[in-house]
């Protein structure tokens, strides 16, 4: 079972994104979550490993939610675009 923490980061990058994009990306969040509990691997959300110990998914063509998954606990850290998503890892 994974453990799952929510950073102020990532509540505030949340709170920042208008109703439409909040609700995208929650319902990515909730599918990963529901994957990592045994669910069916998630089709759509691009999964992809960014570097250790970081990975992201898609909230939307233009969204991206970033994580860190170190064994079995994983980090929300912020919900961005490329861009927000790129300067974050570089910081």
């Amino acid at each position: 079972m994974i453990r799952v923490r929510f950073l102020r980061s990532f509540d505030e990058s949340l709170a920042a994104l208008d109703r439409k994009h909040q609700a995208k990306a929650r319902a990515a969040v909730a599918r990963l979550l529901d994957y990592f509990s045994g669910g069916p691997k998630p089709i759509g959300l691009g999964l992809r490993k960014l570097r250790a110990p970081y990975w992201e998914i898609r909230a939307g063509l233009d969204r991206r939610v970033v994580f860190a998954l170190e064994n079995d606990l994983a980090t929300f850290i912020a919900v961005g675009n490329h861009d927000e998503v790129r300067r974050l890892l570089k910081s």
